[in-house]
């Protein structure tokens, strides 16, 4: 772990989500140097604060936003084999309420649905009788009928560390916790101010993009010279985590009268997370929380069609994230356009503003900016992303019930939960996380129950951790599990490691 070892690159992008370092990963794998800083930790932000979903969007179709939806359903299945450690299928339930759509209606969306893009790993939508089927009893006893539909689930936060990771690979610098504070023309290109604690340095760039997500707009006002046309609006939207509430595989798509859904959907095995909620906000973005109205909003639909009752002291997590949403004309927070638009300023120097998309497309998003970027930079390499894994991704055949069969045969000492969550958390890297570890003892201290020092310190080495929160809720999510356990061990562990300088950056 170094500074830099260099002052001067094609491209500097300032934000660590998911849009950051997508655009990162495939302008470094195009062939362009690349800087990318992230005032914070990678997805510390928005990013981590999604409903964890891969998805076409099928609230969309009612809003005719049809080609964003097959935009989305192209990018589901990209996705789907690009990461199959961290992403998977996921079977949804929709229970019927006729006062809110009709029947034929749903039957008529799934279809499109269905049918929009090639759907080669899902399988099609469905009618149930929910009398008859697992995820019935859950539900209250006037749910009868229902549909079944299939998208997919990611683990988000570890999605933005696996595109950092593949940037990095691809000869890119990553700095955390260091923030842009000015960009300033030089010829034609930049000089940006790079802050990280008390240190500051300049670099150079031949161009930048601006990916700072819900502070793109403040970006452009404060710290770079050129006035944009697009705006967004941000809207918040918070999630709450409760003890399970059903024991099965499937989750739960429900409509309310607003014409708002929340979902209902399994979640580290001992939960269930509840999303989202849609409100505008102008509070302060880097403080984002749930307040009490959300959680009894929240609380009063998932009421309304299980059979368990949730209350506010049911709760045993929340977060809540500002999404940066294309701005338009809509009234209603949850009816904004979650499409993107990319904004190229030439003068005084090329500078690429990101405003909207969602996580589902940030592939895209990123494919497209760096074709605009390339085009200004005189690089005539092509797309590369469409066909590639992400880190820890290429499991034999794309099975991850293959690759666990392999990782028991070779890991018959690590004991299942956690040979279980190091397959799903790192795939094909697992072996970077045990090393020549042959027993549990091999693995070191448990800092945390679940947390050994070898894991620790592939995630501190590797994966830009620094804090106990980085380790706990994003790159895992053990932080659920501690059940008001100590984390004093991993936080002295991890300042015993610290370097003197305060490690602020990684490098190639």
């Amino acid at each position: 772990m170094s500074e830099p070892q260099r002052d001067s690159y094609d491209l500097l992008v300032v934000g660590g989500g998911i849009n950051g370092t997508g655009i990162a990963r495939d302008a470094a794998g195009r062939g362009l140097s690349v800087l990318l800083c992230e005032q914070d930790d990678l997805a510390s932000h928005t990013s981590s604060a999604s409903t964890k979903l891969i998805h076409g969007g099928l609230r969309y179709l009612e809003d005719f936003h049809f080609a964003l939806v097959r935009k989305a359903l192209i990018e589901r299945e990209i996705l789907l084999g690009a990461a199959p450690h961290i992403m998977h299928p996921l079977r949804f339930i929709m229970p019927h309420a006729p006062h809110l759509r009709p029947a034929w209606m749903i039957r008529a969306g799934l279809f499109l649905y269905d049918h929009l893009a090639k759907r080669r790993r899902l399988a099609a939508s469905a009618a149930i009788d929910l009398r008859a089927h697992v995820a019935g009893p859950a539900l209250q006893p006037q749910y009868r009928r229902g549909f079944v539909y299939s998208d997919g689930w990611t683990d988000d936060a570890r999605l933005v560390v696996l595109n950092a990771l593949d940037a990095l690979q691809h000869g890119a610098a990553v700095l955390t916790r260091t923030r842009c504070e000015r960009l300033e023309p030089d010829g034609a290109g930049w000089i940006a101010t790079l802050v990280a604690g008390d240190e500051r340095r300049s670099i150079r760039a031949r161009a930048a993009v601006n990916a700072t997500g819900p502070w793109v707009s403040r970006f452009v006002r404060d710290a770079a010279p050129v006035h944009t046309s697009h705006g967004v609006r941000l809207v918040k939207g918070s999630h709450i985590v409760v003890p399970r509430l059903f024991a099965h595989r499937f989750a739960y798509i429900f409509q309310n009268g607003d014409r708002r859904i929340v979902f209902a959907i399994p979640y580290e095995h001992d939960f269930t997370l509840i999303g989202t909620t849609d409100e505008d906000y102008s509070g302060e973005l880097g403080a984002v929380r749930i307040d009490a109205d959300e959680i009894s909003y929240l609380c009063s639909v998932v009421n309304r069609y299980f059979v368990r009752q949730t209350t506010p002291a049911d709760i045993v997590w929340t977060y809540s994230g500002v999404r940066p949403l294309l701005q338009d004309e809509s009234a209603d927070p949850s009816s904004v356009t979650r499409d993107y638009a990319l904004e190229l300023d030439r003068h005084p120097a090329p500078l690429l503003s990101v405003f909207g998309g969602k996580i589902t497309t940030f592939r895209k998003l990123s494919e497209t900016a760096v074709d605009m970027l390339a085009r200004e930079l005189g690089i005539r390499t092509k797309p590369w992303t469409a066909g590639a894994t992400l880190p820890g991704g290429d499991l034999p055949e794309g099975s991850f019930a293959a690759f666990l069969r392999t990782v028991e045969r070779r890991y018959p000492w690590l004991p299942e939960t956690l040979r279980v969550r190091y397959a799903r958390a790192y795939g094909t890297r697992i072996d970077r996380v045990v090393g020549d570890a042959h027993s549990l003892s091999d693995l070191g201290r448990e800092l945390v129950p679940g947390l050994y020092e070898r894991e620790a310190q592939y995630l501190r080495g590797d994966e830009f951790a620094r804090t106990a929160e980085d380790i706990l809720w994003r790159r895992t999510k053990l932080g659920l599990h501690l059940q008001g356990a100590s984390t004093g061990p991993l936080n002295d562990w991890l300042e015993n490691q610290a370097s003197p300088r305060g490690d602020k950056s990684i490098s190639p």
